[in-house]
């Protein structure tokens, strides 16, 4: 993504009502946060102002391949949140997370709990494979449809 891009696609969610954006391609991570404290030309109150020198400096970072290769990466399955709730890595404080990354896990098997209304809601796993990661923390607040887990398929 060019430096343009970038900067058009900053000054479209300037004029949005959202607070935060993040934004992760295979070759590019892109965060965007209104709620700044810093009051520098890259903070979005004066992002329309910004030169092409200031929006290079907010933090883009180039992604490099870990050790998988490009189809392994597409082949990953993710497990999103079918709910809003708290989520919870452990049936209680002093259990062991329910897994972790490297574990296998099986069809059906319970990757955490999410807690919306007083209701505790067993998410599942939908496929046989491995652990490669965990997306979120425990206790943490997740919406709809985020990302939870990655899991690479096993058969």
């Amino acid at each position: 993504m060019k430096i343009d891009e970038i900067r058009e696609l900053l000054k479209i969610i300037d004029s949005t009502d959202l607070d935060y954006v993040k934004l992760q391609t295979d070759d590019l991570k892109l965060e965007a946060s209104k709620k700044c404290k810093s009051t520098d030309a890259t903070s979005p109150a004066t992002i329309k102002d910004a030169t092409k020198d200031d929006i290079s400096e907010i933090a883009v970072e180039k992604l490099t391949t870990k050790d998988n290769d490009e189809e392994n990466f597409d082949k990953l399955h993710t497990v999103a949140a079918p709910l809003m709730g708290t989520f919870y890595a452990s049936p209680n404080p002093d259990s062991d997370n329910f897994v972790k990354v490297g574990d296998i896990v099986n069809k059906g098997e319970t990757l955490c709990i999410l807690e919306a209304m007083k209701l505790m809601n067993e998410i599942t796993s939908e496929i046989k494979g491995e652990i490669i990661e965990i997306l979120t923390k425990n206790e943490e607040l997740v919406e709809y449809n985020q990302p939870l887990f990655k899991i690479k398929p096993i058969k």
